[in-house]
């Protein structure tokens, strides 16, 4: 029950995310959600092994190139996710940026 909240938690933030950020844009609630599991299939099989490929810019990077990964990851998603669209690269990386920042702030109000 606790991961249906999460899920549906998650879909209204990228629904309110949507629609706060020029160049991403949802066609419903029942998108957000079929976004949301992707998003988490592709964090949980792709970004790993991007994360590993990409070590050694990482690393040069102090870790900001996780960022890009981030945002790739978000542009992998619109490919799949038909209701789902991203006009480039900033606003992929923004809407990561916000996603991360408030999907943590509901984390700690979650414990």
């Amino acid at each position: 029950m606790r991961l249906i909240i999460r899920f549906i938690g998650s879909a209204m933030v990228v629904s309110v995310l949507a629609a706060v950020i020029p160049g991403i844009s949802i066609s419903g609630f029942g998108s957000a959600l079929f976004l949301v599991v992707v998003l988490t299939i592709l964090n949980l099989l792709v970004k790993p092994i991007l994360v590993l490929l990409t070590i050694p810019v990482t690393l040069l990077t102090f870790g900001l190139f996780l960022l890009v990964i981030n945002a790739v990851i978000i542009l992998m998603a619109s490919g799949v996710v038909v209701g789902f669209r991203v006009d480039g690269f900033v606003p992929a990386l923004l809407f990561s940026l916000a996603n991360s920042a408030i999907s943590y702030l509901l984390s700690l109000a979650d414990n």
